[in-house]
């Protein structure tokens, strides 16, 4: 997937630390990974999550807002009682925003790995049996419903943040490309490729939603190959269902985390 790259890279007042604004769902928020962060609990965040890592990085002034389970409509309405939107964190003197978000609408993305993993234990891990169920719904509702709501959102992000860098990350692997894990995650054989290609769909609605905002695409596609869940401690980036590590199962551990602040420095040229 190609990446869109802003030329300049935010520019930082003369006095002070550059004011970053951390926005989007668990992916941002690193839900499970410790320590949690003790002011937000109903948000499931981390304190070691990726714009924590950036802002340590480049000596931010991080206000962090992201939120576990966020959809795009939570940017401009409460998610929780007593969580602001979303949107309410970012103002005209904010010089640096990031997110992900996006894979929580419409309950497509996380819905479409939970359905196969249950019709995969349904059939032991053998054939196809989410695919044969469901076809091209999850990437219907990514193309029709998921991609609008993207546009919405980033354009929502620029007006209140005029002078901001914008960046969306897509999300990383979590299937390797053909042949899964059945003992971690319960997915049947025929449906691994199945479900890479929805999430290639969602991460491809980000890319195309960011170049039609004027806003930065982070894409992890590459760099996330052969980090996925099915690989062991050390070297996967996000948790699997089974044996994994983060109770907050098929998101990023802090590995992860860290790479994802890794890419997006170096796609932001923040250093």
């Amino acid at each position: 997937m190609a990446t869109v790259v802003a030329v300049n890279p935010p520019t930082q007042a003369a006095k002070g630390p550059l004011r970053y604004v951390a926005l989007g769902d668990s992916y941002s928020a690193a839900s499970g990974v410790l320590p949690p962060d003790p002011t937000s609990p109903l948000c499931a965040r981390s304190t070691a999550n990726y714009p924590h890592v950036i802002a340590g990085r480049i000596g931010a002034r991080l206000t962090d807002a992201t939120c576990g389970g966020a959809e795009t409509k939570d940017f401009a309405q409460s998610q929780y009682p007593g969580v602001a939107p979303q949107l309410d964190a970012l103002g005209r003197r904010t010089q640096l925003v990031t997110m992900t978000i996006g894979g929580n609408d419409n309950n497509t993305f996380i819905g479409a790995i939970a359905e196969c993993g249950l019709a995969g234990l349904s059939t032991l891990g053998q054939g196809s049996p989410c695919h044969d169920r469901y076809g091209s719904s999850f990437r219907d509702d990514i193309l029709q419903k998921t991609y609008p709501a993207l546009v919405k959102a980033l354009k929502a992000v620029h007006r209140r943040a005029p002078h901001a860098r914008v960046a969306i990350l897509g999300y990383p692997w979590i299937l390797p490309r053909t042949v899964g894990c059945f003992d971690k995650m319960p997915v049947a054989a025929g449906d691994v490729p199945y479900l890479r290609r929805i999430q290639a769909t969602l991460n491809n609605a980000v890319r195309r939603a960011a170049a039609a905002t004027g806003s930065t695409y982070v894409d992890l596609s590459g760099v996330s190959e052969g980090h996925d869940a099915c690989q062991p401690v050390g070297v996967r980036w996000v948790e699997p269902v089974l044996q994994g590590t983060n109770p907050v199962v098929v998101h990023p551990n802090a590995l992860g985390e860290r790479h994802l602040a890794k890419r997006t420095i170096r796609v932001l040229h923040l250093s």
